[in-house]
């Protein structure tokens, strides 16, 4: 019997590396004799590069000091390098990511990519043909302007005076200046969702709490991103407001588009093509897959619902383990899930579930193994 293992990172407490490895040692323990093939997953936001570099291994990461989420801030972030191919998988959050903030730092009206940009650059000066951009995890709703500044473009106000490239400037925007040269490689950017740029679903509304924002400040940040668009519609003819994704991480998934030539397509997907799991699901008999909470989102696109079509299409039954698990019977059936088991215990806190996921997941999978598997 073949099991195929294929999670997401649990956020705040696993990658997606320990989680299939934690997943898979519970499965051994139960039933040695059962071949297991891990294939971490991402979707287009954290631990998308380190998926990507175990999915292959011919990779390296290329560590670089750019610019962090506040300006002035400097982090330690870089890209994964795969030079049989010239690739290089720029991951926007190990610059301008969520956690590289402290709670009482989070405003997205402060917060830049401009360490994104600076992250791309980096890879077009260590030769890079093709450039990944994942751009889920974001601390950011600044339209992508800081990313694109760092690459030569420029955003004046009516005085024709540079803006600071954070989110609350966007309103303050008059004018788009093109840099002399775009000699970027071709783009690929993988998103975690399909949100549009602007009004009650986009950007500012959806995600904008998450990253800090009051009410107010979703309003303006809002209203900049509309600025934004009818900028650079009138200076360059590109229509950014109903592209999907381009609300992703505050607006960069469509500034990707108009600033970088870039194209969107679904993270989940493009994980699942590199890692080869279409092949290894070839003869198995279970496909388990998971992350943090499954919810309503899990079957919107993310890894969840990428992985149990690829098995469903394959003929495998699919089980997901979950901290925590949102999800009727009734709609996990509908989906071709065959079994979800949340790992959080009765009596456990939050707290306690997350210091102990690599326990709780492993147990988890072993009790499922000894319950669900033929002797």
């Amino acid at each position: 019997m073949k099991i195929v293992v294929a999670l997401d990172s649990f956020k705040g407490s696993l990658t997606a590396i320990a989680a299939c490895e934690a997943v898979a040692a519970g499965l051994h323990e139960a039933r040695p004799d059962v071949e297991i093939v891990i294939k971490p997953m991402a979707d287009g936001g954290e631990g998308t590069a380190a998926a990507l570099l175990a999915a292959r291994p011919n990779g390296n990461w290329v560590e670089q000091v750019v610019t962090g989420p506040l300006p002035g801030q400097q982090v330690k972030a870089g890209f994964a390098w795969f030079p049989d191919t010239h690739t290089a998988v720029v991951e926007m959050a190990a610059a301008s990511g969520l956690p590289l903030l402290k709670p009482q730092q989070r405003n997205p009206t402060r917060t830049t990519t401009h360490g994104t940009g600076e992250l791309i650059a980096a890879a077009c000066n260590h030769g890079a043909r093709h450039i990944i951009l994942t751009i889920g995890g974001s601390a950011t709703v600044d339209g992508g302007i800081g990313a694109a500044a760092a690459l030569g473009w420029q955003f004046l106000d009516s005085n024709a005076n540079s803006v600071t490239t954070v989110g609350g400037s966007l309103n303050s925007i008059a004018a788009i200046k093109t840099p002399p040269a775009t000699n970027l490689p071709p783009m690929t950017v993988l998103c975690d969702v399909t949100t549009t740029l602007c009004g009650p679903n986009g950007a500012a509304a959806l995600f904008g709490p998450q990253k800090g924002a009051t009410p107010d400040q979703v309003e303006l940040l809002d209203r900049g991103l509309y600025n934004l668009a009818r900028l650079i519609k009138e200076s360059l003819n590109i229509d950014i407001l109903t592209i999907p994704g381009g609300g992703a991480a505050g607006g960069l998934g469509a500034a990707a588009v108009a600033f970088f030539n870039a194209h969107l397509t679904p993270g989940s997907e493009a994980i699942i093509n590199a890692s080869g799991l279409h092949d290894a699901l070839r003869g198995a008999s279970w496909c388990i897959t998971g992350e943090g909470c499954l919810d309503t989102t899990s079957l919107e696109g993310k890894v969840v619902q990428a992985v149990t079509n690829a098995a469903r299409a394959a003929g495998v039954s699919v089980t997901v383990f979950s901290g925590i698990n949102r999800l009727p019977p009734t709609t996990l059936t509908a989906a071709g899930i065959s079994c979800a088991q949340a790992i959080k215990q009765k009596g456990i806190s939050l707290n306690e579930s997350l210091q102990r996921a690599p326990e709780l997941l492993r147990s988890a999978a072993h009790r499922w193994a000894l319950q669900t598997l033929p002797p």
